[in-house]
């Protein structure tokens, strides 16, 4: 058990990490068809985190709000800073597609195999 991922659940990297492209390849065959796969995933994982997050901050608005309220607003910004330090959806996407985590599927692939 990891220390300081004490979920047993495999750490997504938080920065840069160089990748095999020979790994990337091989469910697919094809670097650019998984690269695809990946940067879908990594749309729709964005796109749900702005959505709550666009959500939660909502909550905070109202009509009558002038600029002192805004800055002085501890809850929103804490809210704001656990969304920038989640990793970025583009590693999550990356780290499901390695785990076997992502269906997808081509529609002319199984048409040249049937």
């Amino acid at each position: 058990m990891n220390v300081n991922n004490p979920t047993n659940k495999p750490a997504v990297a938080s920065s840069t990490v160089t990748r095999d492209l020979r790994e990337l390849d091989v469910k697919t065959d094809n670097i650019y068809e998984s690269l695809v796969i990946m940067s879908k995933r990594a749309n729709q994982i964005s796109n749900n985190i702005k959505e709550e997050l666009h959500q939660k901050l909502s909550e905070f608005a109202s009509a009558n709000d002038n600029l002192e309220e805004v800055f002085e607003n501890r809850e929103q910004i804490e809210i704001s800073k656990y969304y920038e330090k989640l990793p970025k959806p583009t590693l999550v996407a990356i780290q499901e597609f390695l785990d076997n985590k992502i269906y997808y599927r081509n529609p002319a692939k199984e048409v040249r195999d049937l």
